[in-house]
């Protein structure tokens, strides 16, 4: 049973000036240990959040992270009778129709693949959409692309791969829409002019081409009011993949259903990967923070053997002296987890400051520098495992000193 007595005589145990300085030093070293491991989990693990975050505004923003078609028909008819049919979807905060087609861009004799995406400005949930390409505009206007205005919006990898600019035209092949003729089959082609470059400083510039979703229709030679596909928006590009379930579930073999992670799964697998790689080597740190917790507390338990014998004397039961070196332990653990979560929030809330401070240069991050997003429950989680884990390591040693007998302590003294 816990007893405050107990409470008491372990905090004055871990706050004693005196006695062996090789074991304060110990003490002190697994504190600073679990210190750095919390502050440094929590610095890392918040820029590789941000990191992530970036890559799903910059690449799932601009590409479709749901589409539904119909199994019967490569394009779809009615598509606000087929958005009826679907029940509302967790985290959605759009379904808009799109006209899509891989193609080829052409201009002065080069040839790049793009992934043709026709998108409609008028639809009721149209703004989120636009509002990725707004946000990373770099030149031109994106208010030109109108119906029968034949203009373009390209990334900038691409305009540069091409060598264009605002106002340059450039020939566009689709796959689809071919015709066939006496000469074989015929493509789909037309010009188009350059109305605006994108940057969204991901893969996705090298391949990015939009346009108005009624002259993308009149491309391909889609019937009047037909579009490829519904696309879906979500606040978390990832819900797509539980959304994606829950359409099948649905509507069953009526549809057709296809996600990012065909095209992007792999990038966002080896981000994951590297993050729980990051996150458990820095935990080894607060791993052998707690060993030392354990050589440290083994080391007072040898030194202070008679003043434990004395304690039990006086009717200190084993149970008491069980909890008092456990609270002696977990001390350490919660000073260094309290002021490590301090220290790497600290540091990570003004950590491209800091960075600048040190001259470091952070030119390749772009004008917005690092990017940082602190996780509430995450940082949590991190504070809550080290000092769970502090507590697991005193379990040995608050045992063997509940262990020591009296007798044999004080037999010479």
């Amino acid at each position: 049973m816990f007893k405050p007595a107990a409470f008491f005589l372990g905090l004055r145990y871990s706050r004693a000036r005196h006695g062996n300085r090789f074991t304060r030093f110990i003490n002190r070293f697994a504190l600073a240990g679990i210190l750095i491991g919390v502050a440094a989990l929590i610095i890392v693990s918040s820029v590789m959040n941000g990191f992530e975050q970036q890559l799903k505004q910059r690449i799932l923003g601009v590409v479709p992270q749901l589409t539904v078609t119909e199994v019967k028909s490569p394009q779809v008819s009615d598509w606000q009778q087929l958005a009826k049919r679907i029940p509302p979807l967790r985290e959605q905060i759009g379904v808009v129709p799109q006209v899509s087609s891989a193609g080829v861009v052409q201009s002065s004799g080069q040839l790049r693949p793009v992934v043709i995406q026709g998108l409609f400005p008028d639809v009721a949930d149209a703004d989120v959409q636009w509002q990725p390409l707004r946000q990373h505009l770099l030149y031109g206007n994106l208010s030109a692309l109108t119906e029968g205005s034949y203009q373009i919006v390209l990334g900038q990898a691409l305009a540069q791969q091409l060598d264009v600019w605002p106002g340059d035209n450039i020939r566009i092949i689709a796959a689809a829409g071919g015709v066939y003729t006496p000469l074989g089959l015929m493509p789909a082609q037309r010009q188009f002019k350059v109305a605006a470059i994108v940057s969204m400083q991901s893969e996705a510039d090298s391949h990015l081409l939009v346009m108005h979703g009624a002259d993308a229709a009149r491309l391909l030679r889609l019937p009047p009011e037909h579009v490829s596909a519904l696309r879906f928006y979500f606040t978390d590009p990832f819900a797509a993949l539980s959304a994606e379930r829950d359409v099948q579930a649905a509507l069953g073999d009526d549809v057709i259903t296809q996600t990012w992670r065909e095209q992007y799964g792999e990038l966002f697998d080896a981000v994951s990967m590297e993050k729980r790689m990051v996150g458990l080597m820095l935990s080894l740190i607060i791993a052998v923070a707690a060993f030392n917790v354990v050589s440290a507390l083994m080391m007072v338990i040898q030194d202070k053997r008679s003043d434990i014998a004395i304690l039990q004397t006086m009717g200190l039961r084993r149970s008491h002296l069980y909890a008092m070196f456990m609270v002696q332990g977990a001390t350490s653990g919660v000073l260094g987890s309290l002021v490590g979560l301090i220290i790497g929030v600290g540091i990570a809330a003004n950590l491209n400051e800091i960075l600048t401070t040190l001259q470091i240069d952070l030119s390749f991050t772009g004008q917005a520098g690092l990017p940082v997003l602190m996780e509430t429950g995450q940082i949590s989680f991190i504070v809550i495992a080290a000092i769970v884990l502090t507590l697991l390591a005193t379990l040995y040693p608050a045992w063997r000193a509940s262990q020591v007998l009296p007798a044999q302590a004080l037999r010479y003294e």
